[in-house]
């Protein structure tokens, strides 16, 4: 028998367009999207549906947007096939999706979570000043001694372990930009800066999770019915206070990706399902663990092809 991991991608893999095809064909992915319009009072289906691109991917937008669209895609698949996963997890902002397919928190709950989050992260960016790089086909320890180093100019740190090849470093414009160049003359294959409005994941966003906490315990959570595995630790967990305690620190802390998904498959995981846009996380398990089978489910034609496969044999 197979075992299953849900998976939810985060910033970063939204197009418009994302979810007209959920919306059209699957009336639970409709309610959705009508229940995240109310809840944050605004159109945001219409964001996703019809963009334009510059407003759909403002952080402020891009967030529920993508939580959206990867619960239409879940809530789809949920409508059509009854599999149930061994654990959760989302990269970033996909970890409200985790945590929702969980049952940590309802639908509405998880918007209003997601909105704040976002709110908090944009106004971090106004007065911070800060940058993004992905860093591929680099020795991690050559990444790390090259962060210490540039650390002497200025804030810069890990925010992603994405895979085995690819990690993003985060922080302030002149550190990370040191980095960089210190990285290069250690041989990295390729060195992207990225189209960021901000150092996510990075002390620059201390503001954001500071804000973030209260908001937190104001929030009903429940025991997660299945373990969502954590970015902040790579844990498995379970406990409604454990989550209210890691999702203000995930905002300023490394997204432990590369190690979520080794533990997903310790536990015993062989099939991943990437809910929502894009195939980035399916990617991300191409160079984690080769042998690892990753569907994705972000439209109709997808849902299809998956479930035909899927539900031979299990």
């Amino acid at each position: 028998m197979k075992k299953f991991a849900f998976i939810f991608p985060g910033q970063g893999s939204q197009t418009t367009g994302m979810g007209l095809d959920l919306y059209n064909n699957f009336e639970n992915a409709k309610k959705v999207y009508n229940t995240a319009d109310e809840v944050l009072g605004k159109e945001i289906s219409k964001i996703c549906f019809e963009g334009p691109d510059e407003t759909l991917k403002q952080t402020i937008n891009a967030q529920s947007a993508i939580v959206a669209t990867s619960i239409a895609a879940l809530e789809a698949f949920k409508s059509k096939c009854d599999i149930l996963p061994t654990v959760t997890l989302g990269h970033s902002l996909g970890e409200y999706c985790a945590m929702y397919a969980a049952g940590v928190m309802d639908l509405k709950t998880t918007m209003k979570a997601i909105q704040k989050r976002s709110e908090l992260m944009d106004e971090a960016t106004k007065t911070t000043k800060g940058t993004m790089a992905a860093i591929l086909g680099a020795k991690q320890e050559d990444i790390l001694s090259s962060v210490e180093e540039a650390s002497k100019v200025g804030l810069v740190q890990v925010a992603n372990y994405n895979d085995p090849t690819q990690i993003v470093i985060t922080g302030e414009i002149e550190a990370v930009n040191k980095a960089c160049e210190l990285i290069k003359e250690k041989g990295a294959r390729k060195v992207v800066p990225l189209a960021v409005s901000g150092g996510f994941h990075s002390k620059l966003m201390d503001s954001a999770k500071e804000g973030f906490v209260d908001f937190v315990n104001s929030l009903e959570l429940n025991d997660a019915n299945i373990p969502v595995i954590t970015n902040v630790d790579a844990k498995l967990t379970t406990k409604a206070d454990d989550f209210k305690n890691k999702m203000p620190n995930q905002i300023n802390s490394s997204v432990m990706w590369n190690q979520s998904i080794e533990a997903a498959i310790k536990e015993g995981v062989d099939t991943f399902i990437e809910f929502g846009n894009g195939k980035i996380l399916a990617g991300l398990n191409r160079k984690i663990c080769p042998e690892i089978k990753t569907y994705n489910v972000s439209d109709s034609e997808t849902l299809k092809t998956v479930i035909e496969e899927l539900t031979v044999g299990v």
